[in-house]
């Protein structure tokens, strides 16, 4: 992962305040991500990031909680059977850690895809959230952990406020948190609210959810009783069931097996392990089974996946350097 610690600075004088809140987001981030990367800001939790390429090929990561706003180019998430698609007129929300499918939909070389993700901190949100609805938190139809709404002018300003805080130390320590929050506050106010809200205050609807998620999260390779998560998201098992399956569109069960499979492929891919070793560090106790649902998941099996997936990485790299 590249990282700009104090990233360029960037000159905005009267004649740059004309564009639009979106086309001013574009230009920043083309300076604090000068390259293809996921750039970690000066800012905890604010990233750039910009991709060159589309996606030939789905791409499995765990996307953690966070708000991504996009300045150029378009990008689609899969989450169990649901697709969501967004760009410079949406943004989304990952209100919980999701194992998720995702692919670049439009991005060049002249007009790469853009975008500034915040992460979210659950604990933040559920006490803003507190202050947002004093009277109580507003009825949610929609408990998905994805959401993605039309894209809100005023916090694509907020997060220019933020990223041009960058060019000061002191607004960087001070001003910053401040404009965090009120990205927050903003977004708890808009469509998205409610489903972010009942995830993030103790005792509301889907809360306990982000509970049993955070542990399988940390436990994934471990034997899983989905008892005792109902246990940790104090909630019945027919209540658990059904609150996990709307929050990520999967049962703890599959959950579990996507992080394990996703993980596996990481380790042979970055750590060179061979396929028995991988499945092993995962959790799975027979090879033939790893194997069996790995080449029904990323649609070949690992050892011919892995090498195939090295092949396309040495072949963009030496693109990527011919330009």
């Amino acid at each position: 992962m590249a990282t700009s610690r104090q990233g360029p600075m960037v000159s905005e004088g009267k004649a740059a305040e004309s564009p639009v809140p979106i086309e001013r987001l574009r230009r920043i981030l083309e300076a604090y991500a000068p390259h293809d990367g996921v750039f970690d800001l000066a800012i905890k939790g604010a990233h750039a990031i910009r991709r060159s390429r589309v996606s030939e090929e789905l791409s499995h990561i765990v996307q953690d909680s966070s708000l991504c706003l996009v300045a150029q180019g378009a990008k689609r998430v899969m989450l169990g059977r649901e697709t969501f698609e967004y760009d410079s007129s949406k943004m989304i929300v990952f209100s919980v850690d999701v194992p998720v499918a995702s692919q670049l939909l439009r991005a060049s070389l002249a007009q790469p895809f853009l975008c500034l993700k915040i992460d979210l901190d659950l604990k933040r949100v559920g006490e803003l959230a507190l202050k947002v609805f004093p009277d109580g938190l507003p009825r949610s139809d929609d408990s998905s952990a994805i959401c993605v709404a039309p894209m809100d002018g005023k916090i694509v300003e907020a997060g220019l406020r933020l990223m041009e805080s960058l060019a000061e130390p002191a607004d960087t320590e001070l001003i910053a948190p401040l404009v965090l929050d009120e990205m927050i506050i903003r977004l708890l106010r808009s469509t998205i609210g409610p489903a972010l809200a009942s995830i993030s205050v103790k005792d509301a609807g889907t809360y306990g959810i982000a509970r049993a998620v955070s542990w399988l999260q940390k436990n994934y390779s471990k034997p899983m009783q989905v008892d005792n998560l109902a246990e940790i998201a104090h909630m019945s098992m027919t209540s658990f069931h059904q609150h996990f399956k709307a929050v990520t569109s999967m049962s703890p069960l599959q959950y579990q097996k996507t992080l394990r499979l996703q993980e596996a492929r990481r380790l042979m891919l970055s750590k060179m392990l061979d396929a028995g070793d991988a499945c092993q560090l995962v959790g799975y106790a027979s090879a033939s089974q790893f194997s069996r649902e790995y080449s029904r998941f990323f649609g070949a099996a690992p050892t011919k996946d892995v090498l195939r997936l090295r092949d396309r990485l040495r072949i963009s790299g030496e693109q990527q350097g011919a330009n």
